[in-house]
């Protein structure tokens, strides 16, 4: 029976990072490809020398090749980091787009001249930020600029996404060469503006948590009152005032975001003139929030 359910999670893992994937490269097919908007990534640098040469080398072969050629590289000299999924993901993106321009011929289904470039940033962005998030969410990628990242990140003391920020940069620059036109490379600036917002959406939206500290003379009844009414757990800590050099209790608070107003509600309800401090967590795990994964 743990057999069975093992293998049901890992089929359904591989769906749904098809289906993300699917999604990734419908965004850059459908609106991105066809007004020649170039965004960052393998994709990007496919998409410039599907431009520039005048012979056009499907972009899945191209996302293949160059991708293939990065893994190589990684190998010699990062040594064997690179687990299944990104193999599957490296294969499975460049048939996709493969699957979208040469089968379906995405890119006759919606008039993106009517749309106009701006529109086509936009939606591309979207669904490429919202593709690699569902294939994140499952332990996906599509490979790409991240394995330069850890290249350069071994040699020198940089942070992975600043470099691969400043790749995508420079890689949507020289879209500039081929088109011929800044409005063009402004729009895949707001795709991976875009793209990120989206991405970062998928990724944590739904499990964005707060922290909420209360400084009350009530904090014993407030942090009673959230565990009896929402169902989450409040830590009183001894504090003490730099100034006045008095004893107080300070309540800490870890909330859901849907949990959030409530817990505001309750604090007004019984102090309304309570200090409150309410901050973004970038990441809470354990009891009854998500579980650490190394």
């Amino acid at each position: 029976m743990q057999i069975f359910t093992k293998s049901k999670h890992i089929i359904l893992s591989y769906v749904v990072i098809t289906l993300g994937l699917m999604l990734y490269t419908f965004g850059w097919s459908a609106f991105m490809l066809p007004m020649k908007i170039v965004g960052g990534g393998v994709s990007g640098m496919s998409a410039i020398l599907y431009y520039a040469v005048g012979i056009h080398i499907p972009i899945g072969v191209l996302n293949f090749v160059f991708n293939a050629i990065l893994v190589a590289i990684g190998f010699k000299l990062l040594g064997s980091k690179f687990g299944a999924n990104t193999i599957y993901g490296i294969i499975m993106s460049s048939l996709c787009f493969i699957l979208w321009q040469q089968v379906l011929h995405v890119d006759t289904w919606f008039d993106v001249e009517h749309f106009g470039v701006f529109m086509c940033a936009v939606l591309g962005g979207f669904c490429c930020g919202a593709g690699i998030g569902l294939s994140f969410i499952m332990g996906g990628n599509s490979g790409g600029t991240d394995i330069i990242a850890l290249i350069v990140c071994k040699y020198h003391n940089v942070s992975p996404g600043r470099v691969i920020m400043l790749i995508d940069v420079v890689i949507i620059g020289c879209s500039f060469f081929v088109s011929h036109r800044l409005d063009n490379v402004v729009c895949g600036y707001v795709v991976m503006v875009t793209m990120t917002y989206v991405l970062d959406m998928v990724l944590d939206g739904n499990k964005q948590s707060y922290q909420i500290m209360v400084f009350s003379l009530k904090n014993q009844e407030i942090g009673e009152a959230v565990t009896r009414e929402v169902g989450r757990g409040a830590t009183l800590l001894d504090a003490e005032g730099c100034y006045t050099k008095q004893q107080q209790k300070v309540l800490l608070m870890m909330v859901h975001r849907t949990d959030k107003q409530h817990v505001l509600q309750i604090i007004h309800r019984l102090d309304e003139n309570a200090f409150v401090s309410v901050s973004k967590a970038q990441g809470v795990y354990g009891k009854n929030f998500e579980k650490l994964k190394l």
